[in-house]
């Protein structure tokens, strides 16, 4: 009993939460909750994209909306674990599941989303790397966990929101560096973790995905040191594992509703690679990759190249039959379900999105189980293999006939021009020895807490600070140079999609604007 005493107190922070804090809830989770509530970037969610811009239609999920959901779905989940006895003594030894922590990280765990989505972190990140310097480049995960740590100034120090230890490890789904942290790094391993290993291709630029700056380092230490010895130093801690799942199932069926709703995702195409692929599995299966890729665009082919890839990827998993069964269930809950009548806004339609979203949800949160061995591509806490299948074939369908549509790339390509060249004109201005008394508080803060940073890491350990050149900075001018990087980089992660629009066109001198009418810098 005390080792559960003791835990519980090392997941909590150190701060008084209830009368007298400014807190208005007693337990310290829900004070996290709502400290995220309140903290302007979530509000700035809104304005962010979660897969295209909304551009004011209402039809589709922006950041905020989709935080929401994960927050909901997550919560669902821990409840339901929770509620089941024979998972209570495993879900403790392995450090706790509570529902107020998860639904706390489900809403933080998109704060450090740029403008435009995953494309805007993308473009970001390779500014960052390649044209700044920095080491770490960027990482919407790792940007989140900066923000609740370090940028916002909503918490009683003014630096990050001094949230509990349970709530920030469980943030991390990704809980190493690019680089350097855990030793050996994770990426090493010889069955790396989802997200660890590099990008195909980028042999030495170090993980894909990772939930920590090396600025952050102490952050992450303080926040596992309750786990240590209960987890691998790679591995997500329950709570982190079932907001990761929460935003896979929102992401498998709230975007597929989205696409619907504007007639995007179209009857015939989906239903055309299902079909196909279910009657000619057999002869699909037959055929070289070599053959198979040459005909990708044909009906049945690009599930085949999907089948083939969770092979080998997720042979821990990936079961023939059960991938059969998840095609047939699509086929006939998406595709003659709802993707049967078109979306024309009436109260039907409306029914019928939400009986397919409902049901969906309700579906994959009752197939979650506990584990307290999982393979390393695998949280302790899962899907079944039936609906882990079925979310693997809802992801294909919103990947095969939303992201990978020309007409899309045409958009993003318009908007990775636009973040590039907001990053370049923010770093002239920042660099302008005449406009040094003119330039943005909020950006000058930034370069300021970014040189304290990465001169304490200089003084400690320089290895931490070799970017993607390979070297490390030239000593005080090369650090500056990088807090200017970084600087750039928070400053424009923190806006929405319509923010950076129209700053771009006020330093270009497009805006029609008067200058007191401008957004505050």
């Amino acid at each position: 009993m005390s080792d559960r005493v003791d835990l519980r107190e090392a997941r909590r922070s150190e701060r008084v939460a209830g009368p007298g804090s400014g807190d208005l809830a007693a337990s310290p989770f829900r004070v996290d909750r709502d400290r995220v509530v309140a903290s302007p970037f979530f509000a700035r969610l809104g304005g962010v994209t979660q897969v295209v811009s909304a551009s004011g239609s209402g039809l589709l999920h922006n950041r905020l909306t989709h935080s929401l959901k994960v927050a909901q779905v997550a919560r669902a989940i821990a409840e339901r674990l929770r509620a089941e006895p024979a998972f209570v003594p495993l879900l403790d030894k392995l450090g706790g599941c509570d529902p107020d922590v998860v639904e706390a990280a489900g809403l933080v765990h998109d704060l450090g989303h740029p403008p435009f989505g995953h494309l805007g972190e993308q473009v970001l990140d390779r500014l960052a790397r390649y044209r700044l310097g920095l080491p770490d480049g960027f990482e919407g995960n790792a940007q989140s966990l900066r923000i609740v740590t370090t940028t916002d100034t909503g918490g009683p120090s003014a630096v990050g929101l001094d949230l509990t230890a349970a709530v920030r490890a469980a943030v991390l789904k990704y809980p190493w560096t690019r680089m350097t942290h855990p030793d050996p790094h994770p990426r090493h391993m010889s069955s790396p973790p989802r997200g660890a290993s590099e990008p195909p291709g980028e042999p030495g630029t170090g993980s894909s995905k990772f939930s920590v700056y090396v600025t952050e380092l102490d952050d992450m230490a303080q926040a596992r040191a309750a786990f240590a010895g209960r987890l691998a130093s790679w591995q997500q801690t329950v709570e982190a594992s079932v907001m990761d799942t929460a935003d896979d199932i929102a992401y498998a069926i709230h975007d597929l509703e989205d696409f619907h709703r504007i007639g995007v995702l179209q009857h015939a195409p989906v239903s055309a690679e299902l079909e196909y692929w279910l009657n000619n599995a057999l002869e699909l299966a037959a055929l070289d990759d070599e053959r198979l890729a040459a005909h990708a665009r044909r009906p049945g082919h690009s599930l085949e190249q999907l089948r083939r890839r969770m092979h080998r990827r997720d042979a821990w998993m990936v079961d023939d039959d059960a991938f059969v069964a998840a095609v047939a269930r699509v086929r006939a809950e998406l595709v003659d379900g709802l993707l049967g009548t078109p979306f024309d806004g009436s109260v039907e339609a409306e029914q019928a999105v939400a009986r397919f979203s409902s049901g969906w949800t309700v579906r994959l949160v009752d197939g979650m189980t506990v584990v307290l061995d999982p393979p390393t591509r695998s949280g302790h806490v899962l899907l079944a293999p039936a609906q882990w299948h079925e979310v693997q074939v809802l992801k294909f369908v919103h990947r095969r006939f939303v992201l990978l549509r020309p007409d899309l790339a045409l958009h993003q390509r318009g908007q990775a021009r636009l973040i590039t060249s907001l990053v370049e004109a923010l770093v002239q201005w920042l660099t302008d020895r005449y406009e040094a008394n003119r330039l943005p508080r909020r950006l000058t803060d930034l370069v300021e807490l970014a040189e304290t940073e990465y001169r304490a890491l200089a003084a400690t350990d320089m290895s931490t600070l070799i970017g993607a050149v390979g070297e490390p900075p030239d000593g005080d001018v090369g650090i500056r140079e990088m807090a200017r990087g970084r600087a750039v980089i928070d400053f424009v992660a923190s806006l929405t999609d319509s923010q950076a629009a129209a700053l771009l066109d006020a330093l270009t001198g497009r805006s029609s604007q008067p200058w007191s009418d401008a957004f505050v810098l």
